[in-house]
């Protein structure tokens, strides 16, 4: 599949699950069980909650890509908690002195693939954008530098970060909507000083997805948890399993595709 288009001038990259493979989800689920072991063990009979319903379907549908008290609010209400508005800022304050304490111990990687993909946006003369619902993006981007083994690039160096690499930041703002509406997409491009129909998105959840269409963007989907068929339902244009898949030669032309398929 592919989606004609007069030039990109800009790409917006989402940062959990493009850039890096953050413990976001384990810190959820982890947090989420250690709870009902506790502090609302009393209520655990009144929910539908077990850590084996906790997926990673559930938390792709209902938590990735939204801000953190609208996804602990959707996580409780999915397992029917009492009171579930109440009892989410709770959950979001312990999940994120969880994931501090991950981050803190290391247990975050980058995607090769994803600052590769950067790299040659860049190049390319690309603005970049980075636009995630976490407020801890800024966190894992500038503590990771890009993968630049395989050849040397003229504008960015082995010592850059990735935060460093984006012209604009929308990371954690506190915007007054989330995915899938297309409010932090479409400051994204503001703050990028470009129209919204010269830019493209890079996602990996469906919310994303949907952010990114319903702001008029053309979106480029990374399907790192085998859920393609997901992604393309969402509305994406192309989706790709590694974004070394995305024909660079093509988009340079307008033309978002995967390699060998021209």
């Amino acid at each position: 599949m592919n989606k004609e288009h007069s030039g990109y001038q800009g790409a917006i990259f989402d940062v959990d699950g493009v850039l890096v493979a953050s413990p976001h989800e384990r810190a959820w689920c982890d947090t989420l069980r250690r709870l009902f072991d506790t502090e609302w063990s009393d209520i655990l009979s009144q929910t539908s909650y077990t850590p084996e319903r906790y997926t990673t379907a559930v938390y792709q549908e209902h938590v990735s890509g939204k801000p953190r008290m609208s996804g602990a609010i959707a996580a409780l209400r999915y397992f029917g908690v009492p009171d579930a508005a109440e009892r989410a800022k709770r959950y979001a304050e312990c999940k994120q002195e969880q994931l501090i304490e991950l981050i803190n111990a290391g247990e975050f990687t980058a995607f090769p693939d994803g600052s590769r993909f950067m790299l040659a946006m860049i190049e390319m003369g690309l603005h970049l954008a980075a636009a995630s619902s976490s407020k801890n993006a800024d966190l894992f981007l500038k503590q990771l530098r890009p993968d630049t083994s395989s050849r040397s690039y003229r504008t960015v160096s082995a010592e850059t970060t990735l935060l460093e690499m984006f012209e604009a930041n929308v990371c954690g703002r506190d915007l007054k909507e989330g995915k899938p509406h297309p409010e932090i997409f479409q400051t994204a491009a503001k703050e990028l000083n470009l129209s919204t129909d010269v830019c493209f998105v890079v996602e990996d959840a469906t919310s994303g997805i949907q952010a990114a269409k319903a702001g008029g963007m053309v979106a480029l989907g990374v399907a790192r948890l085998d859920d393609a068929a997901q992604l393309l339902e969402a509305g994406a244009d192309l989706v790709v399993t590694s974004l070394d898949d995305v024909a660079l030669d093509a988009l340079a032309k307008g033309r978002l595709e995967k390699r060998g398929t021209s």
